[in-house]
C-alpha cells in the first residue's frame, strides 16, 4: 500500500497528525527556543507563532482534500465557501456568542466586580476574521464531512471540539503560562470546555446548511467577540472566572439545540 492510499483509508487521523505538526511544529519553531531560555516573549513573538497556528489546519485541510477527493474535492470544498443562500434565520445563529458573552459579563459585574465590564478592541474584529475563515476550511471544510462519515454531528461537535481547543495548546502555553501562573491549567481547561460548546454549535449550523461560509462566520463571531468585549486586563483569576461561566453558559444552549433537535442537530438527514 502506498502512502496516498494509506491516507485515503485514514483520512481524518492523517488530517490532525498534518495540522498539528504544521500547527505545532511552527509554532515551536518560531518562539519555542525563546520560551525555553526564560526569555520576555513580546507581541511580535505571539503574532509568529498566530501564523504557523493559522496555516496548520488551513492548508493540511486542502492539502488532504486534494489527496483523499482529488481536485472534485477542491471544487466542493471551495463552492461550500460560497455558499451564502441558506434559511435567513441560521444567520442569526452567528449573534449566540456575543450575546451569551455580554450576558455572563453583565452577570459577574453585578455579582463580583466592574473589572468584567466589556470594552472595546477594535484588532479583535481582525482576529476573528483571520481565525474564522482560515481555519474552518481545515475544521469544517475537511474533518467534520469525514467524521461525520461514521458518527452523529453531537459526538463529532464534542472530538472536533477537544482536538481543536487541544490544537491551541503551544501557543496558549508559550505566550500566556508565565503570565497566567497558577490559574495556566484551570484557565485552559474552562477554554477547553467552553470551545467544545462552541464546536458543537458550529456543527449544529453546518449539519443544516451545509454551509462552510456560515460555519466560518460562527467561528469569526466566537473568537472576534471573546477578543473584542473580554477585556485584556482582567486578572489571571477573573479571566478562569469568565471562561468557567461562559462554558456553562454555553452547554446550556448546547442542551437546549440537542433537545430540540437530537443527536444529528439537524432536521432532516444531511
Amino acid at each position: 500500500m502506498d502512502i496516498r492510499s494509506y491516507i485515503q483509508r485514514h483520512s481524518v487521523p492523517s488530517y490532525f497528525v498534518l495540522a498539528f505538526l504544521l500547527a505545532w511544529g511552527g509554532s515551536f519553531a518560531a518562539i519555542g527556543p525563546k520560551f525555553i531560555r526564560g526569555e520576555a516573549l513580546q507581541f511580535t513573538d505571539a503574532l509568529l507563532a498566530f501564523l504557523p497556528m493559522l496555516i496548520g489546519p488551513s492548508f493540511g485541510g486542502i492539502v488532504m482534500t486534494y489527496l483523499v477527493d482529488g481536485k472534485s474535492g477542491l471544487r466542493n470544498l471551495f463552492s461550500r465557501m460560497r455558499l451564502w443562500r441558506v434559511d435567513a434565520c441560521w444567520y442569526s445563529a452567528i449573534l449566540i456568542f456575543p450575546v451569551l458573552i455580554l450576558a455572563v459579563q453583565l452577570a459577574l459585574v453585578f455579582l463580583l466586580s466592574t473589572d468584567f465590564a466589556p470594552y472595546f478592541f477594535p484588532e479583535g474584529i481582525l482576529i476573528g476574521l483571520l481565525a474564522g475563515f482560515i481555519e474552518e476550511i481545515g475544521w469544517t471544510g475537511f474533518a467534520l464531512p469525514k467524521m461525520k462519515l461514521k458518527h452523529n454531528a453531537l459526538t463529532v461537535g464534542i472530538l472536533l471540539g477537544l482536538l481543536h481547543s487541544l490544537w491551541h495548546l503551544p501557543a496558549d502555553y508559550f505566550t500566556a503560562s508565565v503570565a497566567r501562573g497558577v490559574y495556566w491549567m484551570p484557565h485552559f481547561a474552562m477554554f477547553l470546555i467552553s470551545m467544545t460548546a462552541m464546536r458543537v454549535l458550529v456543527v449544529w449550523v453546518y449539519s443544516n446548511t451545509q454551509s462552510l461560509l456560515l460555519a466560518q462566520l460562527m467561528h469569526a463571531s466566537s473568537t472576534g467577540f471573546l477578543s473584542i468585549l473580554v477585556p485584556l486586563s482582567l486578572s489571571p483569576k477573573n479571566d478562569t472566572i469568565f471562561y468557567g461561566v461562559y462554558a456553562v453558559v454555553l452547554w446550556v444552549a448546547v442542551v437546549l439545540v440537542v433537545v430540540r433537535y437530537g443527536r444529528n442537530m439537524a432536521t432532516v438527514n444531511k
